[in-house]
């Protein structure tokens, strides 16, 4: 067939991937495939089959051939054909059913999502990021959509320096901000692509993920303790060699207390004695129920905190972009460490989030779901005071999860009985530093922003089921 008979061939239907044996006859590999596939439930019943012509280019086989299987396949009950409709994988064919994982009897799929770290999804707004999505790319310049700069966005990083500024109190030019893909991915450039380097000081409690990526870089963290004030920042003193701490200063993570404003001037001053750094973990300063959220630890020493935040709170853990303030002399090197490392985030979402930020869309929408969170934290209370009064919430009313203390050694037996209940959600333990220096507390961490609004309801009933009798 002529070269261009072939791709008119081709272009005039769908494309089928279609697995046809080299051996023996044409018409009955053709066919075997087709029933391959359709027993497999790789074709769906009502599936439409390419035209007989356009099969038969892509296989590299005659048109009757093609023909020829298909009539075979609808003799045989595989197939349908009708006038206009074309020829269709028959509705009564059923795929082979595959094998279903046997459950455990006693425990119920988890039906009620607690966890922590996940804002409300129903929640995000579509519609002014879809207008902020058209704004930005009609607005944007032509070298926007040239190789990317892994500084980030200026449109970006300009919108940041004045959210930032205005919002958490912290110090910037543009030139000092650093568009990432996240928390995480910052530690990696940070740690992984040589910038900082371990011994470091962390909380005593934290993601156990976060402390992987450190581990995996080489950088050996030495835990705090932790009182009502926040981590002991006196403590880092005798944190032998380390030249950096790691704090939520804003909200401990996951334990809920703020650090102190003593404590944040006595972890900057050892970074400053130390020649080293505080890295400010931001990772839900905006919301803050019982007052206005207190400003960055960045503010007090631009020249020694690293602030690092994201949206994967404020809207989604999805749109991956995160942001990291430097101190002026780690620029540079931070830099290098992202070109040559790591991969730069989408160019189409900074410059959305550009747009959403200057806006106003974003104060918007921060300042709704900080109604929505508090509402839902101020629920979680009032359910628990009044049918598990033994159970205290601990910690500021912040963020998005809280902490249940509970009575001593009930924690793993909670979790457990949650488990069963179809409840998921945390116990403290594990978020606790493998060689932290406090005694263990018993707790879990639930998360109140996960569920829809109309999901949440239900998940606190069967929360407080499950920890009445505890």
């Amino acid at each position: 067939m002529p070269e261009s008979r072939v791709n008119s061939a081709r272009e005039a239907g769908a494309d089928l991937h279609l697995e046809v044996s080299a051996s023996g006859p044409r018409r009955a590999a053709v066919a075997a495939g087709l029933r391959a596939a359709v027993r497999s439930g790789r074709l769906a019943p009502g599936t439409r089959l390419p035209p007989y012509r356009s099969l038969a280019a892509d296989l590299g086989v005659a048109r009757n051939t093609v023909a020829d299987a298909y009539a075979e396949l609808v003799a045989e009950g595989w197939l349908t054909a009708r006038q206009g409709s074309g020829t269709r994988v028959a509705e009564r064919v059923a795929a082979r059913p595959r094998p279903v994982p046997r459950k455990s009897p006693e425990r119920e799929p988890a039906s009620h999502d607690l966890r922590q770290g996940q804002p409300d999804a129903t929640s995000f707004p579509r519609a002014a990021w879809g207008a902020a999505v058209r704004r930005a790319i009609t607005a944007a310049p032509h070298d926007a959509f040239a190789p990317a700069d892994p500084h980030g966005r200026p449109e970006l990083r300009r919108a940041l320096a004045g959210y930032l500024a205005r919002a958490r109190g912290v110090t910037a030019t543009p030139d000092q901000i650093v568009v990432c893909a996240g928390f995480a991915h910052g530690l990696r450039l940070l740690f992984g692509g040589g910038v900082l380097s371990g011994p470091l000081a962390v909380e005593p409690y934290g993601l156990p993920f976060h402390r992987g990526i450190l581990a995996d870089a080489g950088a050996r963290t030495l835990p705090l303790g932790l009182d009502d004030q926040g981590a002991r920042t006196d403590q880092l003193a005798s944190a032998r060699g380390a030249r950096a701490v790691l704090l939520t200063p804003a909200h401990q993570f996951p334990t809920g207390g703020p650090l102190l404003p003593a404590r944040r001037a006595e972890a900057v001053d050892w970074a400053r004695g130390r020649g080293g750094v505080v890295l400010e973990d931001d990772y839900d300063g905006e919301f803050r129920y019982d007052r206005e959220p207190v400003g960055a630890v960045q503010g007090l020493d631009p020249d020694h905190v690293v602030y690092i935040g994201s949206v994967s709170k404020s809207l989604s853990p999805a749109i991956r972009l995160g942001w990291m303030v430097l101190p002026p002399h780690l620029v540079d090197d931070l830099l290098a460490a992202k070109g040559l490392r790591e991969a730069w985030t989408g160019v189409t979402d900074q410059l959305a989030l550009a747009a959403f930020i200057e806006s106003g869309q974003y104060d918007k929408h921060v300042r709704r779901m900080r109604q929505r969170y508090r509402a839902r934290r101020d629920l979680l209370v009032a359910a628990l005071a009044e049918r598990a009064p033994h159970v205290a919430v601990t910690g500021i009313a912040a963020g998005l999860h809280a902490v249940l203390r509970l009575p001593p050694g009930t924690e793993a037996a909670a979790v457990e009985a949650a488990a069963r209940a179809g409840v998921a959600l945390d116990g403290l333990a594990a978020f606790r530093h493998p060689g932290s220096p406090e005694p263990h507390q018993d707790g879990l961490v639930v998360g109140y922003a996960a569920p829809s609004e109309h999901r949440y309801r239900p998940a606190l009933h069967a929360l407080c089921r499950v920890l009445s009798d505890v």
